[in-house]
Formats: structure tokens, C-alpha cells, sequence
């Protein structure tokens, strides 16, 4: 499996997932980032819970939210850093998958549909999820034989594309998506962004965070390769030594499951676990 090696600290970037989390924390960044994108004003931000765990009551399956804010009208935002490209139709999947357990989440057990919030589920991708050149994919359930009636039901899905080559967003939200490429403008927003990343890698506290959860993603991996080696040696044979890594691998991923409070699928980034081998994971979970 070989030696695994965490980003150093001093090279987090807003891509990174938990300088993202850090950043978005701050309540002042994240509601200028929300009226940006969707052109309103909100009086106020109150956090659900930054990165919030949903596990359904129906199912074990559950999700991890990176960002879970209300607003002042009880309208909820969830915010995604999503670094990789899922294969085929995974990402368009993975929204209605957050979307019905978000809903499952509001809705307080007996009470009525209409009681149900307004939702935004924002994804923050560095690559063109759709192919079409956008900056900004939003997504609401329309009539298709009609396509001026819209389905009111208060969802709204958008995808952020920071490889866009349209001009189809202003400059304020050009500028935060060019950022998150690197490229730091002297923007308000970008600024006071950048200024903050740079006063967090000064603390303390944020670097033992992250160095805590270093030490435990390396030593889940160290325990995955001992326990796949064992177990090849014991089966002496090739098919024994293949059963012995996924029956590790699998074990791995709980791990990290369980301590960590991560989704499954964040597990397997952290493992570099290949995508061609991530369903048959998921089936074995």
C-alpha cells in the first residue's frame, strides 16, 4: 500500500477539505459566498452543524455534510467542496441521494410535508461536471411538457464549475471560483479569504487539529497493510493474499467510518482507494 503522506500543513488550500470546512465556519465568509452565488440578502446565518452527520433511521447508510447552514427565513444551504469527478452519473446521483436525507433530516417525525424547508445544495467543483462550458449549473424540477411550470417544492440544486469558459456569472462570483484555482484577485471577498487562511495556519490549535487527524488516517493505513499481509501469509496463495486486502481494506474503511465520523466515500479518498475498485467496496459494506 506504501507510506502514506498527509498534506503538509503550510499547503492547505480552500480545495482542501479541511481548510474548507475551517473557512466556511466562519459565518461572515460563508453568508457573503451564499448571497454571492444566488444574488440575495440574508439577515443572518445560524449553523445546523458543520459537517453534520445524517444516518437515516431506514438505513445505515449515512451522509456527511461539510457545510449545514439556516437562514434567517428557515431556508437551509448545504455546501460541498467536491474535488473529484465521479464516474458516469455519480455526482448528478449523489445530490438526490443528500437532497431526500436532508429532507428525511428537517422533517420532524408527524409532521406535515408543507412544513418542510426551502434547500440549496451547493457543489464546488475544479472540473466541468456537465461539459457545457458553465460556471454555474442550478437545477429545479420543471414540467417537461410544459417547460414554464415549475414544481414548487422548494429544492434547488446548483453545481459550481471553476473551469468555466462562459459569461454567465458576475465578477464577484468569478473571482471566488478563480480562487479556488489559485489565483488570488484583490477581490473583497477573495482577500478576506485568503487573510484568513493564512491567520489559521498561524494558530495552533488548527494545525493539532489536523495533525490529529494525519496521525489517524496513518495509522489506519498502517493497520489495513499489516492485517493484508497477514492474512496473504496465512492463505499462502494468491487468491488468499487478494482476500486478505479487500477483507482489510474493508475494515480500514469502517475504521476511519467510526473514528473519524467521515462518509464512506471520503474513507476511500483518504485510502486512495482506485475508482474502479470503489463499487465493490460500496457493495461489501
Amino acid at each position: 500500500m506504501g507510506i502514506y503522506r498527509i498534506k503538509p500543513w503550510e499547503e492547505l488550500t480552500i480545495r482542501d477539505d479541511y481548510m474548507f470546512k475551517l473557512i466556511m465556519s466562519r459565518k461572515r465568509i460563508c453568508k457573503q459566498m451564499l448571497e454571492r452565488i444566488l444574488h440575495i440578502e440574508i439577515e443572518s446565518l445560524s449553523y445546523v452543524e458543520t459537517e453534520k452527520s445524517i444516518i437515516p433511521a431506514y438505513q445505515n447508510k449515512g451522509v456527511r455534510l461539510d457545510v449545514y447552514v439556516k437562514d434567517n427565513k428557515e431556508t437551509v444551504y448545504n455546501i460541498e467542496m467536491q474535488m473529484r469527478r465521479l464516474e458516469g452519473d455519480g455526482l448528478s446521483k449523489r445530490t438526490r441521494y443528500y437532497q431526500a436525507i436532508l429532507d428525511t433530516d428537517l422533517l420532524a417525525a408527524g409532521a406535515s410535508y408543507g412544513m418542510l424547508n426551502r434547500t440549496f445544495i451547493i457543489f464546488i467543483c475544479p472540473f466541468d461536471p456537465f461539459g457545457a462550458g458553465r460556471h454555474i449549473y442550478t437545477f429545479r424540477n420543471l414540467c417537461i411538457e410544459d417547460r414554464t411550470l415549475e414544481l414548487d417544492d422548494g429544492a434547488t440544486r446548483i453545481f459550481l464549475n471553476t473551469k468555466g469558459t462562459r459569461d454567465d456569472v458576475d465578477d464577484s462570483v468569478r473571482a471566488f471560483l478563480n480562487y479556488v484555482n489559485g489565483v488570488v484577485s484583490e477581490d473583497s471577498l477573495v482577500q478576506e479569504i485568503d487573510e484568513e487562511i493564512h491567520r489559521i495556519k498561524i494558530e495552533e490549535r488548527g494545525k493539532v487539529g489536523y495533525m490529529f487527524l494525519a496521525d489517524k488516517i496513518a495509522e489506519e493505513r498502517f493497520y489495513a497493510a499489516k492485517e493484508g499481509r497477514e492474512e496473504g501469509r496465512e492463505e499462502g496463495r494468491e487468491k488468499g493474499r487478494e482476500e486478505g486486502r479487500i477483507e482489510a481494506q474493508l475494515e480500514n474503511i469502517h475504521r476511519l467510518i467510526t473514528k473519524l465520523k467521515i462518509s464512506a466515500e471520503q474513507a476511500m479518498d483518504l485510502l486512495e482507494i482506485p475508482p474502479s475498485e470503489r463499487q465493490h467496496y460500496k457493495g461489501a459494506l
